[in-house]
């Protein structure tokens, strides 16, 4: 195949209706990187939801779990440590090709929470990053909470797993774990800091700056 080819096509952006299986998802998103490190496949930007349930990364520590009865727990192979999905809550796979930019995880990783607080600020919303805690922050009833959590994994230089950001989730089911081992701060929703309609406002803001985003990732910005 011509690597220009390869090179010219353009990133497929994917957006799933309704709840995707979590098991499903990780095996295509499996799939898709394997096609996208050869070259048969562009690289995809995956916007889902999934039905409610907790993933354990390769950190998680069982004594964060507190009733693993209450919802399925899935081996999620990303990094990080416990962390709930489910209905309302935005979840994005990205699965970009590093070799095409730079082999720099911590510049991914940045870019990535940077691509996320660029589009809640579209929102309205002034999110940040904290010191010393991973996942995206807000200020919200005189406290820090974590409005969304991100976790990667790197095969071969292509991206997979990536971000979810709490839209109007039932947050009573973070309280079944620590999330993201970080027992000190509540969690928090778009809806619960007042944001009307917003995931499809989220979606938007996302694909506004992609662009940036990537460019981001080549050292350009």
């Amino acid at each position: 195949m011509d690597m220009d080819m390869i090179e010219a096509q353009p990133i497929e952006w994917r957006h799933s209706p309704g709840l995707t299986d979590y098991a499903e998802a990780l095996a295509a998103m499996e799939r898709r990187a394997a096609e996208i490190h050869v070259g048969t496949a562009p690289e995809l930007i995956w916007l889902l939801e999934h039905p409610p349930l907790y993933t354990a990364g390769t950190s998680a520590d069982p004594a964060e779990l507190f009733n693993p009865d209450d919802l399925p727990v899935h081996q999620a192979g990303r990094g990080g440590r416990y962390t709930y999905h489910g209905p309302g809550q935005r979840v994005g796979y990205i699965l970009l090709d590093l070799d095409r930019r730079a082999r720099d995880v911590r510049r991914f990783v940045h870019g990535l929470e940077g691509w996320l607080i660029a589009s809640l600020a579209r929102l309205g919303i002034t999110a940040y990053r904290a010191p010393g805690r991973i996942g995206i922050w807000v200020n919200h009833k005189d406290s820090e909470a974590k409005i969304g959590a991100i976790g990667v994994r790197v095969r071969r230089w292509v991206t997979m797993h990536g971000f979810s950001i709490n839209i109007d989730p039932e947050l009573s089911h973070f309280s079944g774990i620590v999330p993201c081992g970080i027992a000190d701060f509540p969690v928090t929703s778009l809806d619960e800091m007042g944001v009307s309609n917003g995931q499809r406002n989220f979606d938007l803001a996302l694909r506004q700056g992609l662009d940036h985003f990537l460019s981001s990732l080549e050292g350009r910005n």
